[in-house]
């Protein structure tokens, strides 16, 4: 933004453009205020009970690994399935 000269007793404040974590709502809020919820579901939240751990990092869960040992055929060995030309 500019700033007229000749306007210098006016005061300007930047806002951005933000969507409720709650409702998903689209709001106004003032640059760098840090809020996160629209004015409707600030009582909302704050009603809310406070998480009791803090949230980790998400990991999926790994079933044990498999070892295979002897499956009964040497390295190099062909097998019953063969190539057929062409493209998979």
């Amino acid at each position: 933004m500019k700033r007229n000269p000749n306007d210098k007793n006016k005061e300007e404040v930047r806002v951005e453009l933000k969507y409720c974590e709650h409702c998903g709502g689209l709001w106004v809020r003032e640059c760098g205020a840090g809020v996160v919820y629209c004015e409707n579901c600030q009582a909302k939240v704050a009603d809310l009970p406070i998480p009791k751990k803090k949230p980790s990092r998400i990991t999926l869960p790994v079933g044990r690994r498999t070892l295979v040992e002897d499956c009964g055929r040497e390295i190099g060995e062909e097998s019953d399935l063969e190539a057929v030309g062409g493209v998979a």
